[in-house]
């Protein structure tokens, strides 16, 4: 039998003497490329697993305990090598005495001033963190459309409730510029919105969006803004818009919303109508906490435009302590 080995590559002959030998430092070497690739996220979350239990006062052996998983688990899970479950997490988290959230990485638990913070709010109803809220603005000079009145007009809520239409109506009724935000955003990024999501995706659009409303609340000290209906889905944009404009929340029921965008000439919806009756519930679900936040409210299911219209000029004017 033939002491040579070959290479699987080139079938190449070598002899044993000829095969490298791997020392204690191409061990290290490797060991070092293995950690090299470990996972940036397990990696930070066991560094926080590791400091939670440090600032606990806690062994190892005492939160695999507390926590009913093995030490070994743990341990891999403090140096980045363990993919635990959210469960698991969950178990670790309430052996820290501590949240998820802190133990996951929440922006809001990287220093003891946030989580003193968050103690601090913890609990609180709607009505005490809008006080906090505006509190913070006015500290931070952020401003606040709630302690002062803003000209500057903005209508909020789903595609199909009237923003264009009404918020037209309002501009020439008022005197102000009608500034439809998403052309705004169209300008700054030479595209359709269609196109800004398909080409540079949602994170784009944001940044984009944001920048928009920015340039027209510095542009136009009276206005009347139709938003994207999405807007409130970005909190940094969202906080902007209520802390500059008076806002008003154009409601509606799905139904109507879906009529509207197929008036509109939008026959997308038509090709799985229940299922876009069910996904425009859904949206309008999960952004009504949000759409809520507007200092006004006005209904336009089931009423005329011209009926909806003098209730929305009705409350701006009032708003705005303008002559009805």
């Amino acid at each position: 039998m033939s002491s040579n080995i070959l290479h699987v590559s080139g079938l190449t002959p070598v002899s044993p003497e000829q095969t490298p030998a791997f020392t204690g430092a191409h061990l290290s070497s490797l060991h070092a490329a293995e950690a090299d690739e470990k996972n940036p996220f397990l990696v930070a979350l066991g560094e926080r697993v590791k400091a939670l239990r440090a600032r606990r006062g806690m062994t190892r052996k005492a939160v695999s305990i507390a926590a009913d998983v093995s030490e070994r688990h743990l341990a891999n899970l403090e140096y980045g090598e363990g993919n635990a479950s959210i469960l698991v997490l969950l178990q670790v988290a309430r052996a820290l005495h501590c949240s998820l959230a802190e133990l996951i990485g929440d922006v809001t638990t990287l220093s003891p001033e946030w989580l003193l913070i968050r103690e601090l709010l913890e609990g609180r109803d709607d009505v005490a963190l809008r006080r906090v809220r505006i509190a913070i603005g006015e500290m931070l000079g952020t401003g606040s459309a709630n302690t002062a009145i803003s000209s500057q007009v903005a209508l909020i809520g789903l595609r199909g409730a009237g923003k264009s239409t009404l918020g037209a109506l309002l501009a020439e009724d008022l005197g102000f510029p009608f500034v439809e935000l998403s052309r705004e955003i169209e300008k700054f990024a030479g595209c359709s919105v269609s196109e800004i999501q398909a080409l540079y995706g949602m994170n784009a659009y944001r940044r984009y969006e944001r920048r928009a409303l920015e340039e027209t609340i510095q542009i136009y000290p009276e206005a009347v803004i139709a938003t994207p209906g999405g807007l409130v889905s970005d909190p940094a944009t969202f906080n902007q818009l209520l802390s500059h404009c008076t806002t008003v929340w154009l409601q509606a029921d799905p139904e109507d919303h879906m009529k509207r965008v197929l008036a509109q000439g939008d026959l997308r919806p038509m090709a799985a109508s229940k299922q876009a009756m069910e996904d425009l519930k859904g949206i309008l679900s999960g952004r009504a906490a949000f759409y809520s936040k507007a200092q006004h409210k006005v209904d336009t299911s089931a009423q005329s435009l011209e009926l909806s219209f003098q209730i929305l000029r009705q409350k701006v004017r009032g708003a705005l302590q303008l002559p009805a």
